[in-house]
């Protein structure tokens, strides 16, 4: 048990959402968990004894929560950066061998511990940025071996690194160059016959896939969904990226933890995860890179009351972000959120994208995954570009 002394803790007013901080506070963690917080006169005796770390005043939030990687891949897309840059369209790389495929070359030639080698780096940069939880997909096998793999290095980063991991299924990401002309085929021998390989070694914690014209159709993803729901999986969805083919709608109807990216994301879609509860996953990196202009429609989901989260999209083609705080800052930027809404999209809403409800806010019973800023205002954090104020990350009480 130990009490930080001297903190100024976020939170996010009742029905407006707009990020507050206290007055000078304490936080009382025990083990894994936070035990109390208040003001110190108001102590309970019963942690008087408790070892106190002043904190010097400095701002604690939540600890930061990317909730949507693809930090596991072989090789780079660094040609494709330039060639989009000469004006080849995403979706001609993707439809010529590129994209998607390439990453898929390159991470089946890899082993295990190459992987784990090259992920590290990225994985390093996103903690040190105050990030407690990752979200982790495969997607970069396209066949049951080599999307294992990824996997298994997946829960490999929560071993050796102090963050908690989060795997997805994402084998539906593509269609690989065996598997050109059966489609049926590809769903029924890899997404589906390998999700029941991975779910029975422990491996996934929830499932996605890619709705779009170069990828699946929302009748395809459906299947998989639905064999998701037959073994108790929660989904997710990347959905409307490029066009509107009804993937949001598809997930909120599968009770979709989430659907991301959504830049042609339609009323009806928003209608339906407003109704559904999905979490609206907004990837601003991709949104960048691609030199995107479609923008998501972030001005009905705040309507309609559909949460929003942030996420980094860490990939190595459209998005090569390994930086959280300035994922904050492009959403602010070029989606036009609040310093509140990005502070809220990549803690508690970036908690409930993942179906974790211990975390993402600072509440007795919650983890003490906790983040400590050299930082006078809230907005700081979404405000500053390349500059990283963090002075602590606490994962589970511990300070590492």
């Amino acid at each position: 048990m130990q009490i930080l002394g001297n903190v100024r803790l976020a939170g996010f007013a009742e029905g407006s959402g707009q990020a507050m901080l206290s007055d000078p506070s304490v936080i009382v963690t025990d083990g894994a968990r936070i035990a109390w917080v208040g003001d110190a006169a108001d102590l309970p005796g019963e942690y008087a004894g408790a070892p106190i770390r002043d904190m010097g005043g400095r701002v604690v939030t939540p600890g930061l929560i990317d909730c949507h990687t693809h930090v596991v891949f072989g090789g780079d897309r660094a040609r494709e950066f330039e060639m989009r840059l000469e004006g080849v369209s995403y979706e001609n790389i993707a439809r010529a061998g590129g994209g998607i495929l390439s990453s898929v070359r390159d991470t089946r030639a890899a082993s295990e511990d190459q992987l784990l080698e090259t992920a590290l780096p990225r994985v390093d940069a996103l903690l040190a940025e105050g990030v407690t939880t990752l979200e982790i997909k495969s997607g970069y096998g396209l066949e049951i071996g080599s999307e294992l793999k990824m996997l298994r290095v997946a829960r490999r980063i929560g071993e050796v690194r102090p963050v908690t991991v989060r795997t997805t299924w994402l084998a539906a990401h593509a269609l690989p160059p065996e598997y050109k002309n059966d489609r049926a085929g590809y769903l029924r021998d890899v997404v589906i016959a390998g999700m029941d390989r991975a779910h029975a070694e422990g491996l996934i914690d929830a499932v996605d896939g890619f709705c779009e014209g170069i990828a699946f159709s929302a009748d395809e993803m459906a299947q998989v969904f639905d064999h998701a729901a037959s073994l108790g999986l929660p989904v997710k969805l990347h959905a409307e990226q490029l066009s509107d083919l009804g993937g949001a709608v598809l997930a909120a109807r599968h009770g979709a933890l989430s659907a991301d990216h959504l830049e042609y994301l339609g009323t009806d879609g928003v209608a339906a995860m407003a109704r559904a509860g999905t979490v609206a996953v907004l990837l601003p990196g991709a949104f960048y890179v691609l030199r995107e202009t479609q923008l998501p429609p972030v001005a009905a989901l705040r309507e309609a009351g559909v949460p929003i989260a942030l996420a980094s999209d860490c990939n190595p083609g459209t998005s090569p972000l390994t930086s959280l705080l300035l994922t904050m800052n492009m959403g602010a930027t070029l989606f036009r959120m609040t310093p509140s809404e990005c502070l809220a999209g990549v803690t508690v809403n970036a908690a409930r994208a993942l179906g974790l409800p211990d975390r993402g806010a600072i509440a007795p019973g919650l983890r003490a995954d906790l983040a400590v800023w050299d930082i006078g205002h809230l907005a700081e954090l979404s405000y500053r570009i390349g500059f990283n104020p963090l002075h602590a990350r606490i994962v589970g009480g511990e300070f590492v």
